[in-house]
């Protein structure tokens, strides 16, 4: 999940924030409730990120999803 802070906190806790972007953490940076700036880690010389790599990471971020809400989404919007 991206995390989300504004400026005055981005100002703040700089090091704190950067720790975690070069831990693999996403960050947006606000102004009120306006992104205004998404910083994320640059990938090392040598280090290539697969796309399957950049997905399994995301997917880690999200809820798992039940059978239940798969069987329920099958029907959605359908009309019976």
């Amino acid at each position: 999940m991206t995390r989300q802070v504004k400026i005055a906190e981005a100002k703040t806790h700089l090091s704190e924030l950067l720790a975690a972007v070069e831990a693999g953490e996403d960050l947006v940076i606000c102004q009120g409730a306006t992104p205004i700036a998404h910083v994320t880690r640059i990938a090392s010389e040598g280090e290539h990120i697969t796309l399957s790599t950049v997905l399994r990471r995301e997917r880690a971020k999200q809820k798992a999803v039940t059978t239940e809400e798969i069987l329920s989404w099958r029907h959605k919007g359908h009309v019976r």
